[in-house]
C-alpha cells in the first residue's frame, strides 16, 4: 500500500519532467538543424570556403557530444537543474557571438560555446528521461530526442525569412537570446526521479534489463559498449552529412530554388517534412523497439537508411523526388538517439545512466567530421557520388551488426550477469 502511495504522485510528475526535457530539446534543436541555412550566406559575406565553415560546425557537434560525460557525471550527482541552466546560458550566448562573428576563429569560439551549452541540455534531458520511464525507456528517449530532431521544423521558414530580411547575424541574435531564455527559465522545474518514485514502473518492463548498475568505467572495458559505439559513429556519419550540407546538395542537384506545386521551393519542404520525420522517428521507433527489441528495430530502420540515402543519390535531381526521399533519409536515422541510449541503459542500469549514455553520445561528435570531408570530398572530385555511396555502405554494415553480433553479444551478457525479466516472462513464471 505505502509503495503505491509513494509512486502515485510520481506517475504522473514523471510526465510533466519528460514534457519540461521536450520543450528543452526543441530550443536548442536550430542550434544543429538551422545550421544549414547560415552556411551560404555566409560563405557569401566573407572569403571563407565552404569547408572552413563546416569545420566550425564539426566543433560545434564535438563539443556538444564530447563534454556530454562530464556534464552527465554532474547530472548523475547532483540533479539536472543546473546543468540545464548553465546548458542554456552557454546556447544563446553561442549564437549572439556567431552573430558577431566577423573573424573565422570568432566564428569557432561561438560554435564551441553553443555545442557545449547544446551537449549540456541534452545530455541531461535524456538521461532524466532514460530515469523516469524503465518500463518504457525507447519512447520516452524517442520523445525527449524528438524535440531535438523536430523542434526546428516550425522555425525553418522564420529563420530563411529573417536571413533574407536581416541578414544572418541578427537572425543569430535573437533566436539564440530567445532559445537561451526559455531553457533557463525551465530548467528550474527539473528534477531527478528519487528512491522509489519509479518502483512500479521498473516492475512493468517489458524489455530485459541488468539487475545492477555498472559505472562508465565498467561499462568502457566491455565489448558490447564498442559494438555500441562503432554502429552509432556508421549511422550517424551520414545523417551529419545530411544534415549539415542540405542546402548545398539542394543547390548541386540544382533543386534548392525550384517551387513545388505552389507550395514552397524543394529546399523548404525538404527542410520542413525532414525536421518533422526525423523528430516522428524517434519515438516511433523507440515504441516499437519496447515491444520487438532494440537490435531487431536497428536491423530494420538502418536497413532502410541504406536504401534511402541510395534512392536520394539517385532520383534526388528531381525536385519532388528530393524533398521526399530526404524525408525518408531523416525518418531512418532519426532514430539512432532514442535506440542507442535505451539499448545502453538497458545494458548497464539507470543510475549512471546519464554519463553512460552520454559516453555513448561521444560516437556523434566522431562521426563529425562526416561533414567538413564530404564537403571537401565534393570540391575534390566535383560531385557527390562519393559521400552518398560511403553513408550508405556505413548504415548496411550497422544494420548487420545490430542482428548478427549485439544481439548475440547482449543476450550472452545478459544472461551472465544477471537481468531482470520482462513482464511477459513474469507473467508466464
Amino acid at each position: 500500500m505505502s509503495s503505491t502511495a509513494d509512486t502515485a504522485p510520481a506517475q504522473g510528475f514523471r510526465w510533466i519532467q519528460l514534457l519540461v526535457g521536450i520543450i528543452c530539446m526543441v530550443m536548442i534543436a536550430n542550434l544543429q538543424y538551422g545550421w544549414t541555412f547560415f552556411v551560404n550566406p555566409i560563405a557569401e559575406k566573407y572569403s571563407w570556403t565552404k569547408t572552413a565553415i563546416q569545420w566550425t560546425f564539426f566543433c560545434f557537434v564535438l563539443f556538444e557530444t564530447w563534454l556530454v560525460p562530464v556534464e552527465g557525471w554532474f547530472v548523475d550527482r547532483y540533479g539536472p537543474k543546473a546543468v540545464v541552466i548553465f546548458g542554456g546560458i552557454l546556447s544563446g550566448l553561442g549564437w549572439v557571438v556567431n552573430g558577431i562573428a566577423s573573424e573565422l576563429w570568432m566564428l569557432f569560439a561561438g560554435q564551441i560555446i553553443a555545442g557545449i551549452g547544446a551537449g549540456a541540455v541534452y545530455g541531461t534531458c535524456v538521461g532524466n528521461a532514460l530515469k523516469w520511464f524503465p518500463d518504457r525507456r525507447g519512447l520516452a528517449a524517442g520523445l525527449t530526442a524528438a524535440g531535438f530532431g523536430m523542434g526546428s521544423a516550425f522555425t525553418v521558414k522564420p529563420i530563411q525569412d529573417m536571413i533574407a530580411g536581416n541578414g544572418y547575424q541578427s537572425t543569430f541574435l535573437w533566436f539564440g537570446i530567445g532559445q537561451g531564455v526559455i531553457v533557463f527559465l525551465l530548467a528550474w522545474a527539473m528534477r531527478a526521479p528519487r528512491s522509489g518514485d519509479v518502483r512500479e514502473a521498473t516492475a512493468a518492463a517489458r524489455v530485459t534489463q541488468s539487475r545492477r548498475n555498472f559505472t562508465p568505467v565498467e561499462m568502457v572495458q566491455t565489448p558490447i559498449f564498442w559494438v555500441l559505439y562503432v554502429m552509432f559513429v556508421l549511422m550517424a556519419a551520414g545523417g551529419l552529412m545530411a544534415t549539415a550540407q542540405l542546402a548545398p546538395i539542394a543547390k548541386d542537384f540544382g533543386v534548392d530554388k525550384i517551387v513545388i506545386f505552389g507550395m514552397g521551393t524543394a529546399l523548404t519542404l525538404a527542410a520542413q517534412f525532414d525536421r518533422i520525420l526525423n523528430g516522428l522517428t524517434r519515438p516511433f521507433f523507440g515504441f516499437v523497439s519496447d515491444y520487438i527489441g532494440r537490435e531487431n528495430t536497428m536491423f530494420i530502420a538502418f536497413g532502410l537508411e541504406a536504401v534511402g540515402i541510395w534512392c536520394l543519390y539517385t532520383f534526388g535531381k528531381d525536385p519532388v523526388a528530393f524533398a521526399l526521399l530526404s524525408g525518408v533519409v531523416f525518418f531512418a536515422w532519426g532514430e539512432i538517439f532514442s535506440l542507442f541510449p535505451s539499448t545502453c541503459t538497458d545494458t548497464y542500469g539507470p543510475e549512471y545512466a546519464a554519463t553512460n549514455a552520454g559516453l555513448l553520445y561521444t560516437a556523434k561528435g566522431t562521426a563529425a567530421i562526416a561533414a567538413p570531408l564530404s564537403s571537401w570530398l565534393v570540391s575534390v572530385t566535383g560531385n557527390w557520388q562519393g559521400p552518398f555511396l560511403v553513408a550508405c555502405a556505413f548504415n548496411a554494415i550497422a544494420a548487420l551488426l545490430a542482428l548478427f553480433v549485439l544481439k548475440p553479444l547482449r543476450a550472452s551478457w545478459l544472461g551472465t550477469k544477471g537481468s531482470m525479466p520482462t513482464a511477459s516472462a513474469r507473467a508466464a513464471q
